[in-house]
């Protein structure tokens, strides 16, 4: 088992062999094979759905090295919360990575809506515009004043920071194994233009 520390500090190193464009991975058939037996993961990332953001990619990381969840906004609900039980249970995996990225189309619907109100709206998208609002309306109530490029700016932090509480909250597994400092939650930005990942949310 990789403690939460040193898996933190392997997405670092890979991530900056990412930016360097020094990726060191490759796969193998060996390699497919060895792991049709079994995984055993180092960290959790849950991450958004964008295409521009491949996350085992962006960490240089191989097969089974990343339990990722994948879903738009990065948001935490019931079924992302039981994922990572499931990743701490069944593979003592002992770190979340709560990854968003620069110019998140699900924060920009978010701040949309908010500003805009559509008629007609997909039951299915409001679900996932409804999990990024509070952290959306916090910023919109502060009464600072921004312009649309820094409010979406701040709103993507917001949002990680959000769902890195919600999972750190959401789960006695969870708040058992963080209670015995066994366990380590942090929240990140990918940039898309420069391709470096920001730990700002609870890294040590």
């Amino acid at each position: 088992m990789i403690n939460p520390s040193e898996a933190l500090e392997r997405l670092r190193k890979g991530n900056a062999r990412f930016v360097a464009n020094e990726l060191s991975r490759s796969v193998s058939k060996l390699e497919r094979a060895r792991l049709a037996s079994g995984q055993n993961p180092f960290a959790v990332i849950l991450g958004c759905s964008d295409s521009r953001v491949p996350i085992e990619i962006v960490f240089d990381q191989g097969l089974g090295d990343l339990f990722v969840i994948r879903v738009a906004g990065n948001i935490v609900a019931p079924s992302q919360i039981g994922s990572v039980e499931f990743a701490a249970q069944k593979f003592a995996t002992r770190l979340v990575v709560v990854l968003g990225h620069t110019q998140c189309g699900a924060v920009e619907a978010t701040i949309d809506e908010l500003q805009r109100p559509a008629e007609k709206q997909s039951r299915n998208i409001a679900a996932i515009v409804s999990r990024i609002r509070p952290s959306v309306m916090d910023l919109l109530e502060c009464g600072e004043v921004m312009d649309r490029e820094e409010l979406i700016r701040q709103a993507v932090r917001e949002n990680v920071r959000y769902s890195s509480n919600a999972l750190r909250h959401g789960s006695d597994i969870i708040e058992d194994l963080i209670s015995k400092e066994e366990f380590l939650i942090v929240g990140a930005e990918y940039s898309l233009d420069t391709g470096v990942v920001e730990f700002f949310d609870g890294a040590p």
